[in-house]
């Protein structure tokens, strides 16, 4: 958290009375009320219980992020570059523009259809063939969480039997990029996590080299030596790229199964056509987004709206407030299939720094609902054993319980 005067931290309590009432407890339970609030009264407001600014509009929240000059990702406070150390995430300029460019053919989505669509149906099929006969099972453990794993780990052509050693990885990682307060036992755990995950990808990267099948981790292991990374940044940066690929395409499955269960018209649609959900997974991302927030640092003391931001303090772009506000969205709590301008939603954060996997996600979200509703005959979500999405950072259910025709 920002050190503040207690001067300053009283001025600003008093200048941003909505925020300074705001807790961390309202924000995990239902950040949308806190947003709407926010938005109506503070749309730039310090969160003391954070310790950083909060943007809640739309234009603010976009104007943020395209402005390299004043904001940056890169920052020695960033839980993200703690986390995973330098990489396209926490690097700016012709360094980020180089991890960028290393990844970016293979995430175009002319390549992630290509090569793709046909094994993620293949593994989605799988894993729903190894539960179709019981009749009900939790969603999250049995599906949601593991679909990202594999589809990773077969995208950079890794064994599938890796997928244990990942998950457990990666709920420290989740846990590292939420831990605004600085628990040190969180951390200490990240950083084992990510000391292990390391030896992991070395070991890989030493079995990569020369001819094979090919994957993404071939393509950058074997790279021209004048764009090739070293091992280190293709570690650091394949570190990131599985968080994302990860954490949002289980939020982001789970978000969409919750979009059925609160509007049954929606997958009685999907079920006569299943060309409507590309339409509906876009819908979801706005409606319930899998990661609420982009963090930026200031890099100079500056003025957003009301607000004097001070060098080298935190502003957080809230991504899911900023995709229901009013002004960009009509009635933006509604779940509208077919918006006419749902590319402005964002979701997956905009300029440099966008996300580079996006074309990946909505493809594995849209795959996995098709085989769930082909496979699962009669598929709803089971109110007991279900929660609503939750979480200021990370916003999905944490458990979904759903039942079909066995």
């Amino acid at each position: 958290m920002h050190e503040l005067s207690p001067s300053v931290a009283a001025t600003r309590r008093a200048a941003f009375p909505v925020g300074a009432g705001v807790t961390l407890e309202s924000l995990t339970r239902d950040p949308y009320a806190v947003y709407r609030q926010l938005r109506d009264v503070e749309p730039v407001s310090w969160l003391p219980a954070l310790g950083m600014w909060y943007l809640t509009r739309h234009e603010d929240v976009q104007a943020v992020l395209l402005d390299t000059a004043r904001f940056t990702t890169a920052s020695t406070r960033s839980p993200i570059q703690e986390t995973f150390g330098e990489q396209v995430l926490t690097t700016e300029g012709v360094r980020h523009d180089r991890y960028r460019r290393a990844f970016q053919a293979d995430f175009a989505k002319s390549r992630i259809g290509a090569t793709l669509e046909e094994p993620l149906r293949r593994l989605a099929t799988q894993l729903v063939d190894g539960f179709s006969r019981e009749g009900g099972i939790e969603m999250r453990v049995a599906f949601a969480s593991r679909l990202p794993i594999q589809a990773m780990l077969a995208l950079c052509g890794l064994p599938l039997d890796a997928e244990a050693q990942l998950r457990g990885w990666y709920d420290h990682f989740e846990a590292a990029l939420s831990n605004f307060g600085g628990d040190a036992v969180v951390r200490t755990s990240a950083a084992r996590a990510a000391s292990e995950l390391h030896a992991f990808l070395q070991a890989a990267i030493e079995s990569a080299q020369g001819p094979g099948e090919p994957s993404l981790l071939r393509t950058l292991v074997n790279a021209p030596a004048e764009d090739r990374l070293s091992d280190e940044e293709i570690r650091r940066n394949l570190g990131i790229l599985f968080f994302g690929g990860i954490s949002t395409v289980e939020a982001l499955i789970l978000n969409g199964l919750w979009a059925f269960h609160r509007h049954p018209e929606m997958i009685a649609a999907a079920r006569a056509d299943l060309g409507v959900l590309p339409a509906f997974v876009d819908e979801t991302i706005r409606w319930h987004g899998p990661v609420q927030s982009a963090t930026r640092h200031a890099l100079c003391p500056t003025t957003l709206g009301a607000a004097d931001v001070l060098e080298g303090e935190i502003v957080n772009c809230m991504l899911g407030a900023a995709n229901r506000d009013p002004a960009v969205f009509p009635e933006p709590d509604r779940f509208v299939l077919g918006r006419a301008n749902i590319r402005k939603h964002l979701a997956f954060a905009a300029g440099p720094h966008a996300c580079l996997g996006f074309h990946l996600a909505k493809l594995e979200a849209q795959v996995a609902l098709e085989v769930l509703l082909a496979r699962l005959p009669g598929l709803q979500v089971v109110a007991d054993g279900t929660e609503p999405p939750s979480g200021y950072e990370f916003h999905q259910p944490r458990q979904l319980r759903v039942a079909w025709h066995a």
